[in-house]
C-alpha cells in the first residue's frame, strides 16, 4: 500500500463508524461501466453502487443537469412548489404503470418503504402486513420489520416491532392465501429478490398476490427499489407480469447516482393520508430532481430497457456455458443476475476484485450477484465471464504472470 493509499484509507477507517465493512481500495472516478482506484487501476463494475448506476457512472446528461441546477437552486422544501420538481414528477408519472400517478418524494429506498408503510395504514385502516421470507426492505426500524433476515433485526430486539408482520415463503401460493386476511393492510414483495439470492417471482405468484389483495381490500406494494428503471429489461419489473400494484417503492437508479427515493401510488391511496401525515426536509430537492429528469430521459432515449433485456440474456447465456462443477444455477432477469454456487461465494468475489479487476456482490452466502450498468458492452461482459471462469477454476492470473516472470529471469541467468 502506498503512502497516498494509506492516507485516504486510514482516514476513512479512523473516522468512519465501522458499521460497513471496507474493501482495501480507494475508488476515485468512474465512467460508464468502469471505475478506477487512486493507483489508476481500472475495474469493470458489476456492483454499480448496489444497482444505482444503471445508466452508467457519470452519464454526461446527468452531470450537465447537476452542474446547471447547482448554479440555480439547490434546496427548496416541498411546501414551496419548484419548476424542476414539477418537471421531474411529470417525467416519472410518464413512465410508471397507468394509475400510479401520485408521488411522495424522499431520499432513499428505506425512506420510500417507511412512506409506503404509513400510506398503507391510512389507506386501509389496518395494521397487519404480509412480507416475504428472504426479502429485504431496508434497515430503519420501521422498514426493518418487513426484512426477513434475522441478523438485521436481532441486534435491536423488541425495538423492531414485527408482531403485525406475517412472513410467507417467496413463491408459495398456499402460504400467501393463508396469510392475507381481512386485517391485512398490504402485501409487500420484490418482483425479483435481490438480497435474497436474485430470485425472480413466478407469474402465478405475482398474479395471485394481486387477486388476493383486491379480494381482501388490501394493498399490493411492489418493492422496485432495485428492479426499477430498466434493470430487469423493462422500465419496471411489474411490466413483466402485466400487474399494476397499488403502490411501488422506488429509489436507487432513479437519478443516475444522486440520492433519491419515492413512493408512487394511486390517487385513492394518496388521498387517505391526512395532511401533514408524512414529510421530509430534503425530499424533492431541486438538485435530485434535475438529475432524475436527465436520467429518466436518457433511459428512454437510449432504449436502456431493451439494452438490459438483450445484454442480460447474453450475459446469462455466457455464464451458463461455463463448465464448472461449482455452479448450481444461473438465474435472473435482465441485468440482475445471480450465480448460485455449491460453496461459499465470498472467496470468488474477493478473487474477482483483487486478481481480475471485476467488482461483484454477494447475495446470500452462496450467490455471486452481477448488477452492471446497462451501458456495459458485450466485450466487457465477455471479459467478466472469462474472469469468473478463471477464478472458479482456481487459476490466479497474477500468480501465473509472476511465475512466468520468475521463470524468464531464471532462464536469462542460466544463459548468461
Amino acid at each position: 500500500m502506498t503512502s497516498t493509499q494509506s492516507k485516504w484509507l486510514e482516514a476513512e477507517l479512523k473516522f468512519d463508524s465501522r458499521v460497513v465493512g471496507k474493501h482495501e481500495v480507494v475508488m476515485t472516478r468512474g465512467q460508464g461501466s468502469v471505475v478506477w482506484d487512486e493507483t489508476g487501476r481500472s475495474y469493470i463494475d458489476c456492483v454499480a453502487g448496489y444497482g444505482v448506476a444503471n445508466i452508467g457512472h457519470c452519464h454526461p446528461d446527468v452531470v450537465k443537469a447537476i452542474r446547471d441546477q447547482a448554479e440555480r437552486l439547490l434546496v427548496m422544501p416541498q411546501s414551496l412548489p419548484n419548476d424542476k420538481r414539477a418537471e421531474f414528477l411529470t417525467e416519472l408519472v410518464g413512465v410508471t404503470p397507468a394509475g400510479l400517478d401520485r408521488v411522495f418524494l424522499c431520499n432513499s429506498g428505506t425512506e420510500a418503504m417507511e412512506a409506503a408503510k404509513k400510506f398503507a395504514i391510512t389507506a386501509t385502516g389496518r395494521k397487519r402486513f404480509v412480507s416475504m421470507k428472504r426479502g429485504f426492505s431496508g434497515r430503519s426500524l420501521g422498514a426493518l420489520a418487513f426484512t426477513w433476515e434475522p441478523k438485521y433485526r436481532e441486534p435491536f430486539g423488541e425495538a423492531v416491532d414485527n408482531r403485525n408482520v406475517d412472513f410467507v415463503t417467496y413463491g408459495n401460493i398456499e402460504e400467501l392465501r393463508a396469510a392475507i386476511t381481512d386485517e391485512t393492510a398490504a402485501v409487500i414483495l420484490e418482483p425479483v429478490q435481490g438480497e435474497g439470492g436474485v430470485r425472480p417471482a413466478s407469474p402465478e405468484f405475482i398474479l395471485e398476490a394481486r387477486r388476493l389483495t383486491q379480494e381482501k381490500g388490501a394493498l399490493l406494494i411492489l418493492d422496485e427499489i432495485q428492479t426499477g428503471f430498466c434493470r430487469t429489461g423493462k422500465m419496471f419489473a411489474a411490466e413483466h407480469y402485466g400487474v399494476v400494484p397499488d403502490g411501488m417503492t422506488l429509489a436507487k437508479a432513479m437519478a443516475g447516482g444522486v440520492p433519491i427515493g419515492a413512493f408512487v401510488m394511486t390517487a385513492d391511496v394518496a388521498d387517505r393520508m391526512p395532511a401533514g401525515g408524512h414529510g421530509g426536509t430534503f425530499g424533492g430537492n431541486p438538485l435530485a430532481m434535475a438529475a432524475g429528469v436527465a436520467a429518466i430521459r436518457a433511459m428512454k432515449r437510449e432504449g436502456m430497457a431493451e439494452q438490459a433485456r438483450e445484454k442480460g440474456a447474453y450475459f446469462m447465456e455466457r455464464l451458463r456455458a461455463i463448465q464448472s462443477p461449482k455452479i448450481r444455477e444461473v438465474r435472473g432477469l435482465g441485468l440482475m443476475i445471480g450465480v448460485e454456487l455449491k460453496e461459499k461465494s465470498a472467496p470468488y468475489i474477493h478473487a474477482l476484485e483483487h486478481e481480475e479487476g471485476v467488482l461483484t456482490l454477494q447475495a446470500t452466502p452462496l450467490v455471486v450477484r452481477f448488477l452492471p450498468p446497462v451501458t456495459i458492452s458485450r466485450e466487457q461482459i465477455d471479459t467478466v465471464v472469462a474472469a469468473f471462469e478463471r477464478v472458479l477454476s482456481g487459476v490466479n492470473p497474477r500468480a501465473e504472470r509472476q511465475a512466468e516472470l520468475a521463470a524468464a529471469q531464471k532462464e536469462e541467468k542460466q544463459t548468461e
